[in-house]
């Protein structure tokens, strides 16, 4: 479960972007995402899809060229997905 010492929005968002980033590295679309982080840190989907989305809005070309390299078939990982939270 995730914990946060500041119980700031802006900290909590910042909590679930890292964590968003946690799953780009193990390349999992946002499904994939939604669902490892409501699983393993309790946060609800909702609020990581909202975040993604925002992510996605200040970073068009970095997610342009994610959704190509996952299309490519370069994505997905053996790691326990519990290890990344």
């Amino acid at each position: 479960m995730a914990v946060l010492t500041d119980n700031s929005p802006s900290s909590f968002i910042r909590m679930v972007q890292n964590m968003i980033e946690r799953c780009l590295l193990f390349g999992m679309n946002m499904e994939e995402c939604m669902e490892a982080l409501s699983n393993h840190a309790n946060i609800k989907p909702v609020i990581t899809s909202t975040v993604w989305k925002e992510l996605e809005k200040e970073n068009k070309e970095f997610f342009a060229s994610y959704g190509q390299w996952r299309d490519q078939g370069k994505a997905g990982s053996q790691f326990p997905i519990s290890s990344i939270f």
